[in-house]
């Protein structure tokens, strides 16, 4: 019930908008948008930058889209970069990014609609998105040691191992995890269907032998344990039976690796990075993993490539000419196993004693 309170003070709020012309337009330009296959999550992105956008305009008096010009934009875009948060931290460029996004998508519908005669977010020029790499990829090693911390002796640790074995297998999302029914998980095929993944596309990926003999073992002894009253297929249910919220999902895996006493930030996304880079490492072609993780363009899966160091650390080895057993004058293809070794000694000593 509380939850419920909640969302429904959530959604008041958000729709706590003055009654001007800006506000108007964005209610049909939302109507719209759920009209046209928009997925929820754009929705919300929608809502929450424009409202972000017409609070703002009605602080300086500017209540119609028709006052709206694109110096007035430009000054909304510094109010973001130069906005602090309670903590004192910056918005991120892919924060202002993601808030300035609904503004282009609302003022081109205006002048479709011909509600304005021209776009003042046309020549907007959008801040530039860093491509950053993954700050930590798991090893092979890591991700075992993690899926070891679940107690496999009780119900919610059989069933948090099988969904961190099918995040790890899989390479799906949390929220994908999450929305994952019972009729979407085919172990006998070793495989499983993601409706309504990013971009509202449905996708087939393939699921590991282990993690489907996990599925089957927590569909078997678990699931039936924790079912409510009311069931409505959802592969994994939480304690009380009910369909995880997407936070309580990464707090459960964060304790794992919190467990594991290894400190990276991150929880569910952090598998997904390691299944693309393990597979990627032990030769899969990239366009697989572009099919697996669902990305629409290879750019995107392209990352993956950049924290994939192994076979690059491999050729590196291979190739680089400082490497630990060059010996002088390339004698060293000469001598066998015992005198490659003495060799070594004798050039480390000569090291400590320049050195000294």
């Amino acid at each position: 019930m509380l939850r419920q309170r909640t969302t429904r003070t959530k959604k008041r709020r958000a729709w706590d908008l003055p009654a001007n012309a800006l506000a108007h337009d964005l209610r049909d330009f939302l109507d719209w948008s759920a009209a046209m296959g928009f997925a929820q999550p754009t929705l919300t992105q929608r809502l929450r930058g424009l409202r972000r956008f017409i609070l703002w305009c009605a602080e300086r008096a500017i209540e119609r889209p028709q006052d709206v010009t694109l110096p007035i934009i430009e000054r909304y875009q510094r109010h973001l970069h130069h906005y602090r948060k309670k903590s004192g931290e910056p918005l991120t460029f892919a924060s202002q990014h993601g808030e300035l996004v609904p503004l282009k998508a609302y003022f081109k519908w205006l002048v479709r609609e011909r509600r304005i005669l021209y776009n003042p977010a046309s020549d907007m020029v959008m801040p530039r998105l860093p491509k950053r790499l993954p700050h930590h990829v798991l090893t092979i090693e890591e991700i075992e040691h993690i899926l070891n911390q679940a107690d496999v002796t009780t119900l919610s640790g059989i069933r948090d191992r099988a969904m961190m074995e099918v995040l790890y297998s899989s390479g799906i999302r949390r929220i994908e995890l999450k929305r994952l029914h019972m009729v979407e998980v085919d172990t006998r095929r070793g495989s499983l269907l993601v409706k309504g993944g990013k971009g509202d596309k449905d996708r087939f990926v393939p699921l590991g032998e282990r993690a489907c003999a996990w599925v089957d073992k927590y569909l078997n002894e678990v699931r039936p344990e924790l079912i409510a009253m009311r069931d409505d297929g959802t592969l994994f249910l939480a304690d009380y039976g009910e369909p995880f919220h997407p936070d309580t999902l990464g707090d459960c895996i964060k304790r794992y690796i919190e467990q594991a006493g290894i400190k990276v930030q991150g929880s569910c996304h952090l598998f997904r990075h390691a299944c693309a880079t393990h597979m990627l490492e032990n030769g899969a072609d990239i366009r697989f993993i572009q099919a697996l993780l669902g990305h629409a363009k290879l750019t995107t899966t392209e990352v993956y490539t950049q924290v994939s160091i192994l076979k690059l650390k491999e050729i590196h080895a291979a190739t680089h000419p400082a490497r630990l057993t060059r010996v002088k004058d390339d004698q060293s293809a000469l001598l066998g196993d015992e005198e490659k070794q003495a060799l070594l000694d004798t050039l480390a000593d000569e090291d400590d004693e320049e050195v000294s």
